[in-house]
């Protein structure tokens, strides 16, 4: 877990520079801007997603302290399973060996003279791949707490 907050923290400082989602090009020959541009993305979709998602979650999350009685201890102890279980932790892995792939693919494809496009595509279905995995992580924990708190 640690790993993939490390990796999501160096991406997203990767894509600060980057507003917003930016379309590639994909023609002959690709620049290195291009694989940077994928990058870029990835950083703003993942901040894009954690702005959206993340203040609702907590919210719920209080919420479901308040209905509970829960101390900021036991609040601790029993909020753990909507953050981390077995299936968040196999979406966080996904993600991070997406991100691997995404920022060390637009590393190597910056660095070559004539860039490879085929590499270009397969980064930005990773970045694909990515953005779904979010989401369905975040759709996961949103329904398990709601679960919760319709008890």
């Amino acid at each position: 877990m640690r790993a993939f907050v490390g990796t999501l923290v160096a991406l997203l400082l990767l894509g600060a520079a980057g507003a917003g989602h930016q379309a590639i090009a994909q023609g002959p020959g690709c620049a290195k801007s291009d694989f940077e541009s994928v990058v870029n993305e990835a950083g703003s979709v993942l901040r894009d997603l954690n702005r959206k998602n993340t203040p609702v979650f907590q919210g719920k999350l209080r919420t479901l302290k308040e209905k509970r009685n829960w101390g900021n201890d036991e609040f601790l102890k029993q909020a753990e399973p909507f953050v981390r279980d077995d299936r968040i932790i196999a979406y966080d892995q996904k993600s991070e060996e997406l991100l691997v792939r995404i920022t060390g693919g637009g590393q190597t494809g910056g660095a070559a003279k004539q860039a490879d496009c085929a590499l270009l595509a397969e980064l930005r279905a990773a970045l694909s791949v990515l953005l779904e995995t979010q989401k369905e992580k975040w759709a996961y924990m949103l329904a398990k707490i709601e679960q919760e708190l319709a008890k």
